[in-house]
């Protein structure tokens, strides 16, 4: 009788802590940062099934919280896409100004050509393909087709 009032208590606590906001916002935030759940069960004296469950619940937010991590992290320790094209565009405008002075007879200035073409590509590579999307419903009806609705700039 004792062992099971005690296992009860402990599932009711259980029950209280699992609708805790404030328990489970931490809960995200450490699985976010990468976590284990033991470590998550110790911190929090969380049992594993509570915290798969609140993962299972709250994926979309752990992800969102991951990315925003690693994004913080990409913009401390790489350029952004602006800084690096423009940085490609300043040695393409360079390497075109020189092509521009050089016979196109000598071999060097075939080089140059290469090295433009590669910058080029280096620039649409970052840059990416120009996409315009718009919400369905703003589409006009005698506009709409089902199989277009996105079009690239």
């Amino acid at each position: 009788m004792m062992r099971n009032c005690a296992a009860q208590l402990r599932s009711w606590k259980e029950k209280q802590i699992m609708h805790d906001p404030q328990i489970q916002d931490r809960f995200i935030t450490l699985r976010a940062a990468g976590w284990t759940y033991s470590k998550i069960m110790t911190e929090l004296n969380v049992s594993r099934p509570t915290l798969i469950d609140w993962s299972r619940k709250h994926r979309f937010q752990i992800q969102n919280f991951k990315a925003i991590e690693q994004e913080a992290l990409r913009e401390k320790w790489l350029a952004s896409t602006a800084v690096r094209v423009n940085a490609i565009g300043d040695q393409l405008r360079k390497v075109e100004t020189e092509l521009a002075s050089r016979d196109v007879a000598s071999l060097p200035t075939a080089r140059l050509f290469s090295l433009a073409e590669s910058l080029r590509r280096q620039i649409e590579r970052e840059t990416g393909e120009v996409k315009f999307t718009t919400p369905i419903n703003d589409i006009p009806k005698d506009e709409y087709h089902e199989q277009v609705q996105d079009w690239n700039g």
